[in-house]
Order: structure tokens, then sequence, then C-alpha cells
């Protein structure tokens, strides 16, 4: 039967959030209801409260989560009641041509609940980014839900879901990073710091972080960064350069999404080398770059979709990476917090006191 549970959700544009009844409903084909144990506070959740995504309110915000299953609804194969899961927002389809040319991390068509949440009046609700983890139980479709090691503390394995992987999978999967090379971050909040992590991981010899406040740039150092540049008072490209062999860098990761931090990426890096755009951009915004640099740099200008990951092999590996001690995932975590403290938390955020706040259910 259906289940009712307090849930954080956004009415409208701009204004405060509001701890209110959801119905969780029972899983459809294909469906699972996860109790969720922990929730990350993600920069998205705030662009969906300042209407930065979309105007389908109210949402229901919450995503970088983990739980464990609940409800399987029919037709669910390899996943059962008391897994431990990290949700995910890119349930690959199989069939699409991205999946059938075997690159499944770009799936044209992926999956979400087959049946809405509502509040208590039978108002739909939109999940954020398909899943809506700010409450006690959410209904997903079950290829959202990846199974990890379940001796990962929640707190930690729910960042895997969004901020994390995105950063790590930025650098590792979308910009290639390999030993020996030079790479730039621009941005260093939880993303940047993961691009960092997963940079050094790699094998990478000289890692920058650039940033426009001291105490982020002290802590990419902790997750790797070998030099920090802070661009209010030094200029990005040249230092960069010259912290690079005076060519640039072979890998320049662009946390931030803006027109003036992607033209940095783009001149930071070394002739052949690589630009990945991880910072969700303003739609508004345009770059412009002289065409004559775009040919005589070669390279590649990509931008990275959810760390290009693959949920269910990336997922796991950065889980055992953590409880191996070598990815340092709990660092990530700021605070623990309650779920009625969303919004002092998108406050915290914005002023850049934390990584990540996370919500404990």
């Amino acid at each position: 039967m259906p289940h009712t549970v307090q849930g954080v959700v956004s009415r409208a544009k701009g204004a405060p959030v509001e701890l209110v009844d959801v119905v969780v409903p029972d899983p459809g084909p294909g469906d699972a209801v996860v109790d969720v144990q922990a929730c990350g506070v993600c920069h998205t959740d705030l662009h969906y409260r300042d209407g930065g995504i979309g105007d389908d309110y109210p949402y229901l915000l919450g995503h970088e989560a983990a739980g464990r299953v609940s409800a399987v609804g029919e037709g669910v194969v390899g996943l059962e009641v008391g897994d431990f899961v990290v949700l995910n927002w890119r349930a690959v389809c199989g069939v699409c041509r991205a999946c059938a040319a075997g690159k499944p991390w770009y799936c044209f068509d992926t999956r979400n609940a087959s049946t809405p949440m509502t509040l208590a009046d039978g108002t739909p609700l939109s999940p954020a980014l398909g899943i809506g983890a700010f409450a006690s139980k959410t209904l997903v479709a079950a290829g959202q839900c990846t199974k990890v090691d379940e001796r990962l503390p929640a707190e930690q394995a729910g960042l895997l879901g969004c901020g994390v992987m995105a950063g790590f999978g930025a650098a590792v999967n979308t910009g290639g990073v390999t030993r020996g090379q030079s790479v730039a971050v621009i941005g260093c909040g939880g993303v940047g710091d993961a691009a960092i992590a997963g940079a050094r991981l790699a094998g990478a010899t000289t890692v920058v972080a650039v940033d426009v406040e001291d105490r982020k740039l002290e802590w990419a150092k902790g997750f790797g960064a070998t030099h920090v540049v802070n661009s209010r008072s030094e200029d990005v490209v040249t230092r960069v350069q010259e912290i690079c062999g005076g060519v640039g860098a072979d890998v320049v990761v662009d946390a931030v999404g803006r027109p003036e931090t992607y033209r940095q990426a783009f001149e930071a890096r070394d002739l052949a080398g690589t630009v990945v755009l991880v910072g969700v951009p303003n739609p508004e915004h345009t770059v412009e770059l002289p065409m004559g640099d775009v040919f005589g740099r070669g390279g590649a200008l990509k931008s990275s979709w959810y760390g290009d990951c693959l949920p269910s092999r990336d997922f796991p590996m950065l889980a055992d990476l953590a409880l191996q001690g070598r990815f340092p995932l709990a660092d990530f975590v700021s605070e623990t917090v309650g779920i009625g403290d969303v919004e002092d938390a998108f406050a915290k955020m914005q002023r850049g006191d934390v990584l990540r706040s996370v919500v404990v259910l």
C-alpha cells in the first residue's frame, strides 16, 4: 500500500523549501521503493528551487542518495528487498542507439519511475533528476538503483550518485587522465575536488587547483592538488602555463561552467590538450573562441555528462576504493544535518562554507 512520508518540496521559483507530506505509491512494473538513509545537498537541488532547470513545480528535491530497497515491482531482476544501493539519475535503457553502439553512458532514453509521487492532495511531484530523495522513502526505476558494498557509510555512499561521480568521471572518463600528465581544475567545490582526487588517483603528477577563495584552495590541497592559483590575484592562463613547463596542462577541467572560465580552460591547455566542461552552464551564456586557435591547438573540447559514468561499473569501483583508503570519499562530507535543515544547508553552500551537507534520515 502507498506510504506517506515527510519530504522537502519546492513549490515556486526562489521560495524557501517546505517539509510536507509526500505520498509514495507502490512500485509499478520495473520500479523500486528505496528507504533513503542519507542524501547530499547538491547545487542541482538549489538550481531546481531557483528555477534554473525548469518550471515543473512542485519539485521533490534531493538526488544524491543511498539507502535500502524496501519493495520492487513486477519484472524487476537483479535487485532484491534489503539491497544497499546508491541512486543514479541515468538508468540506461540498453536498446537506444548509444547503448547499441556500446556507449551506454550516453544513453538517450534513461528510465524513471512509471508513476509519480504526489502531495497529499494528489498533486503530482517532479522528483529532482528523477529521484526525489529528501524523504525517508522514494520511488525510482529499478535501474536507478546501483548496489554497492554495504560497509560504506550511507552519508558517504550517497555522494557517489552525483557530485563526486561527476568530478571523478570528468577527469578519468572524459578527460582520460593518465600517468605522468598535468591537469588543471578550475573551480574547487565538490565536483572540482573530486576531479582533483580522480586525477591524482589516475597518476597525474602535476595537478593545479584554481579558485577565487583561498579556503577552497586549501581544501583542494587535501584532495591532491600540487599547486594552487587564486584567480582573483593571479592570471590563470599564465600561471597554469608556467606551472606546467611553460606550455600548459594536458587536461583542463572547467568545473564552473562560465564563459570566462571556459576561455581560461581553452587557453591554459597544452597543444593537443583536452578541455572538459563539467560545470553546468547557464543556458543563456555563450562563448566565443578564435577559430584559428581551435584549429591550430588541436586536441579536444569535451562536455562531461555525469562524468560519462556507467553507474553499474563506476559506483562499486569508487565504493571499493573508498573502503581501501585509496579515494578520500569521507572528506567530502562537511556535516550531517536533519531533513528540516535543507534551506540552511543551501545558504552554507552559497557562502562556500561546506563541500557537502548531507541529510541523514
